[in-house]
C-alpha cells in the first residue's frame, strides 16, 4: 500500500511540473507497464480485472493526490517571482529524462533511421504550438474565477490532450497545458480549491472530465501504437521531448503577467542541475523500491496460515 502510494506521489510531482512526465517517472521506477495495464483494464469488461486495476490505482492515487496538493501549494506561490528558476529547473528534468529513455528502449529503436522524421515531426509540433502561444500570450488568458463559456471546452479539451501525454514516458502533460496557457492558471486554482475557494471547481470539472475522456479514449490506442509502431512511436516521443525545451523556454510568456521567455542572461544553471539530480535520484529509488517489493513477496510466502501449515503435516505424515 505504502509503496503504491509513494509510487503516486512520485508521479504527482513529476504530472505538476512541465518538462518531465508521470509516465517518465513510472517509467523509471519499473511500474509503468502495470500502471498503463491497470488504466485499459479499468475500462475494460472484466469485472474481476477492472477490480484489481480499480484497487491498484485507489493506492496509486492517494499518493498522487496528496503529492499534486503539496506541489500545488508550493509552485502556486514560486512562479511570479522565480519562474526562471523554475524554468531552468524544468529543463534539467527533461534534459536528465531523455538518456533514460533511450536507454530503456534502445533496442527498439537501434538502427531504425527511416524512423528519424517521426523525430522531427514530434520536435516541430511542440515548438511550432509553444511560439504560437506565445505570441498570442494574454490575448485569451483562462482565469478560473472568470471563466467564458466558449473555454469550458478548451479546458475539457485541454485535460483530454494532457493526460494522453502524461501516460506516456517522456512526454509532458504539463508542457502540453504551459503551451495551451493553462497550466499556471491550473495551479493556482488547485491551490484555491484547496483553500477553499469553490468559485473554481467549475472550470476544475471541465478539465477533469476531459482527463477522464483522454483516458477512455487514448489508452487502448496508445497501447496499440506502442505495440504495432514502437519504434516511429518512441521517435516521436523523443521529439516531443525535445520539442518541449522551447516550450519550456517560452513557459515565462504564459503567465497571467507575461515575462519575456528564458535567455542566457536569465537561465539558472543551480535550477538545472538540480533537476537533473531529481531524476538520477529517482532512477537510484527505483531499485530501492525493488528491493523493498521483493522483501515483501518473500515475507508473504514465508508467511502460513495454521490451516496450510496443518495440512502441509498432515501431507508430509500420509506421505
Amino acid at each position: 500500500m505504502l509503496i503504491k502510494a509513494f509510487q503516486g506521489f512520485c508521479m504527482a510531482l513529476a504530472d505538476s511540473v512541465p518538462g518531465v512526465s508521470g509516465g517518465t517517472v513510472a517509467f523509471i521506477l519499473g511500474f509503468y507497464e502495470q500502471f498503463l495495464g491497470a488504466l485499459h483494464d479499468l475500462f475494460g469488461r472484466d469485472r474481476t480485472s477492472r477490480a484489481a486495476a480499480l484497487r491498484y490505482l485507489m493506492k496509486l492515487g492517494l499518493g498522487w493526490c496528496i503529492g499534486m496538493g503539496a506541489s500545488a501549494l508550493a509552485l502556486s506561490r514560486m512562479f511570479e517571482q522565480n519562474i526562471y528558476f523554475l524554468s531552468s529547473l524544468f529543463l534539467g528534468l527533461t534534459v536528465a529524462s531523455f538518456p533514460f529513455v533511450v536507454r530503456e528502449e534502445w533496442p527498439a529503436i537501434r538502427g531504425k533511421w527511416r524512423d528519424l522524421p517521426f523525430l522531427l515531426l514530434g520536435a516541430a509540433v511542440v515548438c511550432a504550438m509553444a511560439f504560437s502561444r506565445s505570441q498570442a500570450a494574454g490575448s485569451a488568458a483562462v482565469d478560473y474565477l472568470a471563466l467564458r463559456p466558449e473555454q469550458y471546452p478548451y479546458l475539457f479539451f485541454s485535460g483530454a490532450v494532457a493526460i494522453m501525454a502524461m501516460v506516456l514516458p517522456g512526454v509532458s502533460g504539463s508542457t502540453l497545458l504551459l503551451i495551451l496557457g493553462v497550466y499556471v492558471p491550473t495551479i493556482s486554482a488547485i491551490h484555491a480549491f484547496l483553500t477553499l475557494e469553490w468559485a473554481v471547481v467549475p472550470g476544475l470539472l471541465a478539465l477533469g472530465l476531459g482527463i477522464l475522456a483522454g483516458i477512455a479514449l487514448s489508452i487502448g490506442l496508445l497501447r496499440a501504437a506502442l505495440r504495432k509502431y514502437r519504434s516511429p512511436m518512441l521517435y516521436l516521443i523523443l521529439g516531443l521531448m525535445l520539442g518541449s525545451l522551447a516550450a519550456i523556454t517560452m513557459g515565462p510568456t504564459t503567465l497571467a503577467s507575461p515575462q519575456p521567455a528564458l535567455s542566457l542572461e536569465t537561465f539558472d544553471l543551480l535550477g538545472l542541475l538540480l533537476g537533473i539530480v531529481i531524476l538520477l535520484g529517482l532512477e537510484g529509488l527505483k531499485s530501492v523500491i525493488a528491493k523493498q517489493e521483493a522483501a515483501e513477496k518473500d515475507s508473504r510466502l514465508q508467511v502460513r496460515t495454521p490451516e496450510e501449515a496443518g495440512c502441509r503435516e498432515r501431507s508430509q505424515h500420509f506421505g
